[in-house]
């Protein structure tokens, strides 16, 4: 056992200021527990100094029952506690999910008249935050007199937790007014707040006010680049990229390959992907992009380097790979990695239950969701519910997707929203159940769920195939509502009155579209040959420039 051999050499009793630097000086160092443990007995007077560093030293080791327990022993022999006691003993408050020790370690706070003071308040407005209750946190941070901007930040973090993004902005702009200083933390989190807010405007302020502070790029890019590339602006996101030429680490490169991913710029992902060392958060973006993409010929090389770099037995990454190989028409391929997948979880299995069901493999989906009941620590969730729905509708397997929409109610106790509902009208419309579809429809309101544009457009689909021209149109109406914009809708209300010989009113749906600038993407494959990729769109006659 590891042993300090400096320790024995003690001051006199009165003056332990020797032990108590040593132990203090050890802790900062995050030595373990049991050595922290074996100082603190060797100390022949225990300070609260020398207390308070055993308390940090023991929640920065993440042990925060021990930093309860001790806490609890400070109290019961009354020692001395002061505000720097409190701030480890809030955090393992926190750390425990244990409310009700919060607010005995708050009410002692203020039984002992600390809890003014502004370390330990900053971080009841943590503490607070984090267990769901907003207001306490709020309450605790205007109590304050004087507020630094570590305070701010802990306050400005409560609002984005809980989904306030506006009000970050706001208590931002009185962090302006109050001509405090800035940190890194506080711009990003601001910044966060307008992605949220899709404030494009309000964030190119932000970007502008970190280069008149003259803040490090480097600490905020990713931020930036997070910003940028959800709000679409992918060309500024990789422009500040392009503007630091050293210093750029792994989390800047895997937000950039996300962004580029999110925003479809797929040949730009991979340009970056080519210049950095593979992680596997990098690969799991390079691999959505084929998948999206279906290029195969760079998803095959992702393959290799999986395989090189030992990734391959990373459950998440391998999903990905599996999703890649099914997107892009290989089941064989997408069936191998599944297999060879030695942690499957509930993904890996709803992965390929669906890129069966996707090819028309609806038995091969069954069986396999049956070989997943079998295992004793994956269950269902609402997406596997909706992968083998999917499958029994691709396959016309309508009695199994009838007894599987029940059974998932009552085995599991999944409760179907609108994308089951959507996925089993269509597969009853397709199999001539009007009738039953109706009675579902109803079912569904009846239980409160709001229709969505999927909902609508499964049944009006289902009565063009049945001819139900009234409730068609009822149906068509609705979707309509819903989705005045999206040219989709037009196209499947302009196939159902086609279904039904109205070509009237046909032309006029197509005149209204035109009136309301309403037009219908154009229709297109991107074909891969010999690692060369070319699109072509509908009724381009022209030959692909391989």
């Amino acid at each position: 056992m590891f042993r300090l051999k400096l320790l024995p050499c003690y001051l006199p009793a009165k003056n332990c200021l020797y032990s108590v630097l040593k132990l203090t000086t050890l802790t900062r160092h995050h030595l373990s527990n049991h050595i922290d443990h074996h100082l603190f007995d060797e100390i022949p007077q225990k300070d609260i100094s020398s207390l308070n560093s055993l308390l940090n030293s023991y929640i920065r080791n993440g042990d925060a029952v021990t930093t309860w327990n001790l806490f609890h022993k400070m109290h019961c022999f009354c020692t001395d506690l002061n505000s720097y006691t409190f701030t480890p003993v809030l955090n393992a408050c926190w750390a425990l999910q244990n409310p009700k020790l919060g607010i005995q370690a708050h009410t002692l706070m203020i039984k002992l008249g600390v809890d003014t003071e502004i370390v330990p308040k900053t971080a009841l407005i943590d503490m607070y935050s984090k267990y769901g209750q907003l207001g306490d946190s709020v309450s605790a941070f205007y109590e304050m007199g004087y507020r630094d901007v570590v305070a701010w930040n802990a306050i400005l973090s409560s609002y984005l937790r809980h989904g306030l993004p506006q009000k970050a902005v706001d208590l931002f702009v009185d962090m302006r007014k109050e001509r405090l200083e800035f940190s890194e933390f506080t711009l990003c989190s601001v910044l966060k707040a307008c992605t949220s807010l899709k404030a494009y405007q309000k964030g190119k302020q932000i970007h502008a006010l970190i280069l008149v502070l003259g803040r490090d790029l480097v600490v905020l890019s990713t931020a930036l680049i997070n910003f940028y590339s959800n709000l679409g602006q992918i060309d500024e996101a990789v422009e500040i990229y392009r503007t630091l030429s050293w210093r750029k680490d792994d989390i800047m490169y895997n937000s950039l390959i996300s962004g580029c991913v999110r925003n479809k710029r797929y040949d730009a992902a991979m340009s970056i992907m080519s210049l950095i060392r593979p992680n596997a958060v990098a690969l799991t973006s390079a691999l959505s992009a084929c998948s999206e993409n279906s290029d195969i010929w760079i998803g095959k090389q992702i393959h290799g380097v999986m395989i090189r770099q030992e990734f391959i037995h990373d459950t998440q990454l391998s999903n990905a790979l599996l999703d890649m190989y099914a997107k892009c028409g290989k089941i064989r391929e997408a069936s191998l990695v599944f297999d060879k997948i030695s942690r499957k979880d509930v993904v890996s299995w709803t992965s390929m239950i669906d890129a069966y069901g996707v090819h028309g493999h609806g038995a091969k989906a069954i069986d396999l969701f049956k070989r997943m009941e079998e295992e004793n620590n994956v269950l269902p969730n609402p997406v596997t519910f909706l992968a083998v729905l999917s499958a029994c509708g691709h396959s016309g397997l309508v009695e199994l997707g009838r007894e599987y929409f029940y059974m998932f109610q009552e085995k599991y106790g999944l409760v179907p929203g609108p994308a089951h509902y959507a996925c089993f009208i269509d597969m009853l419309g397709r199999a001539g159940q009007i009738e039953e579809l109706w009675s579902l429809f109803l079912g569904m309101v009846e239980k409160d769920v709001k229709p969505s544009s999927a909902v609508w457009a499964a049944v009006l689909n289902s009565c063009r195939i049945n001819l139900d021209v009234e409730r068609g149109e009822f149906a068509a109406k609705r979707l309509i509502q819903l989705e005045p914009d999206n040219p989709g809708n037009y196209v499947s209300l302009s196939n159902f009155y086609a279904a039904i010989g109205r070509w009237d009113s046909v032309d006029e749906l197509r005149s209204i579209m035109k009136k309301r600038g309403i037009f219908k993407g154009e229709g297109g494959s991107w074909v891969t040959m010999h690692k060369f990729g070319d699109k072509f769109q509908c009724e381009n006659s022209g030959a692909p420039s391989f």
